[in-house]
């Protein structure tokens, strides 16, 4: 009898510690402690600044955050451990121009890692004017279509862009076809 009453006890324990686990997760306190930022996906943030052709900084309430764009790679500009890519400045360029001054709405990927090794949040970013950036970059030829481990929501429309834009020959795809054709 005393085994059951301490069982009942210890099992009430465990589910009252799960609720408000749980409770503190969906309130972004949790992220709190853990060095992250709870981002509201319907607000716009400005960004502050664009490190290249994929990656930007946004201001999340007071707190800079590096975002990556989830599902497309641009030629590299800043990567120490690598030389300047062909039509990695003009990618860089591109996003400089359709972010300057900007501020985006953002948007996790359901059931993918929010941030990667380096720390960065892989989100999508919509433009204050709508214009999905990520997509955006892969159409007009300043981006390629990157899938890493697990697909995500927008890769079959992502590749349908990126064969639209090599098949016009457009940015990179033009540029530097036999550099990106090969990866």
């Amino acid at each position: 009898m005393r085994y059951k009453k301490w069982a009942a006890i210890a099992c009430g324990g465990v589910c009252l510690c799960l609720f408000v686990y749980y409770y503190l997760q969906s309130a972004g306190i949790i992220r709190a402690w853990y060095g992250g930022v709870s981002i509201d996906e319907t607000r716009y943030y400005p960004v502050s600044y664009v490190v290249d052709g994929d990656t930007f900084k946004a201001d999340i309430d007071g707190r800079e955050i590096t975002v990556r764009l989830l599902g497309i790679n641009t030629p590299e500009t800043v990567d120490p451990r690598k030389p300047v890519q062909c039509f990695g400045p003009e990618a860089s360029a591109e996003m400089k121009s359709l972010l300057g001054g900007r501020a985006v709405e953002l948007k996790f990927n359901p059931n993918r890692e929010h941030r990667d090794k380096y720390g960065r949040y892989l989100l999508y970013a919509y433009r204050d004017d709508g214009l999905f950036l990520n997509e955006d970059l892969i159409k007009n030829g300043f981006a390629k279509e990157y899938t890493v481990g697990t697909p995500y929501s927008f890769q079959a429309e992502f590749r349908k862009a990126e064969a639209e834009a090599k098949a016009a020959g457009k940015g990179l795809w033009k540029a530097c076809p036999a550099i990106w054709r090969a990866d």
